[in-house]
């Protein structure tokens, strides 16, 4: 049974199903997730709790274990399997089908798990947990969607706030979802409820953003030129290692460059976004992406980037001189200006 992470107050109000699994990159959101759970296994009476984490030394046998023994206290419990690189091997694939075959009416299980790749997506221990139980899939929060989020957190608080503060709190804690709760909950100690101020919310509000080098390639993709420009400098000042940020725009646009010359030829986007393992948000950011880039500009791109990674080898580069991340952020520029 899938279920939304916004249905999970509701379904938790009726009886506990025996499993429930927790799928996602986002980890407050998992967190808030696994300890509504937690909540409601106390309320239902599950009193005692055993924690499973799966690491190099752990033997699937331990879960089998736990499912079969009983409560110190004849209770029932909650069973937790943490399995922190989603990837549970094949022994593990098959003792997760076992179980998901034969649960115990006596626990109720919560597995977490990071997002599936959409190969592991297709394993048949997945299906198998999914058929068995609750399978929540926690999707991350977009940069686009983070104001809105921010509103409904701050509502939640009896707060409120315009959008330019909602979109100010987004721009200070790019990349770390855990840091606007904590930003949010900081309004809630300083602030009576109501709506605040633009000055409230920028005084209290820290610079908390951790710039993820992946998601300026979003920002390049979508033309979103002030947020590059933001990002760019953020990585910089923490110290991000440049041939990083280099290699991963450079696949971006070789990626570009591959999709265009197909869409070209004639090809369906569809279809070479399938071949090039291309979905979700970044799948709704390319086709636009297409449409205003040219294939000649895409082509100058990439002998751009060859060029910048000459300058961060120390070699001389024909169309650069001086600072190699300026290059880097002209080269965002023109892919983000097309």
């Amino acid at each position: 049974m899938q279920l939304r992470a916004d249905a999970l107050d509701t379904h938790l109000a009726k009886p506990l199903a025996g499993l429930y699994v927790i799928t996602s990159d986002e980890h407050l959101l998992a967190l808030e997730a696994a300890d509504k759970i937690r909540k409601a296994a106390r309320t239902q009476g599950l009193t005692e709790r055993e924690v499973l984490v799966v690491e190099r030394s752990f033997k699937w046998g331990e879960l089998l274990a736990a499912n079969q023994s009983q409560s110190l206290f004849g209770d029932r419990k909650l069973i937790e399997l943490r399995i922190p690189t989603g990837k549970p091997g094949k022994d593990g694939g098959k003792a997760l089908q076992d179980y998901a075959a034969s649960p115990s009416p006596d626990n109720v299980t919560l597995i977490t798990l990071p997002k599936l790749d959409w190969q592991t997506q297709k394993a048949a221990w997945v299906a198998s947990l999914q058929a068995a139980g609750v399978w929540i899939d926690i999707p991350l929060v977009e940069r686009a969607q983070l104001p809105a989020w921010l509103g409904t957190r701050l509502t939640a608080q009896k707060q409120s706030a315009s959008r330019e503060c909602l979109d100010f709190i987004a721009d200070r804690v790019e990349g770390n979802l855990l840091a606007a709760h904590q930003e949010i909950r900081k309004l809630a100690l300083l602030y009576p409820e109501g709506q605040l101020s633009f000055e409230q919310v920028h005084d209290a509000v820290l610079n908390v953003a951790r710039y993820d080098v992946f998601k300026l390639n979003e920002a390049m993709l979508g033309g979103d030129a002030t947020r590059l420009v933001r990002m760019l400098e953020g990585l910089k000042g923490e110290g991000e290692a440049l041939p990083l940020v280099l290699w991963a725009v450079a696949e971006e646009i070789r990626t570009l460059l591959k999709l265009k010359a197909g869409v070209e030829q004639g090809r369906p986007l569809p279809q070479l976004m399938k071949e090039a393992r291309i979905w979700g948000p970044r799948e709704r950011l390319i086709a636009p992406a297409l449409r205003r880039l040219r294939l000649a500009t895409l082509e100058e791109a990439l002998q751009e980037a060859a060029q910048i990674d000459k300058m961060v080898k120390g070699l001389r580069a024909k169309s650069h001189s001086g600072d190699a991340w300026d290059a880097m952020l002209q080269l965002g520029l023109k892919v983000a200006h097309g």
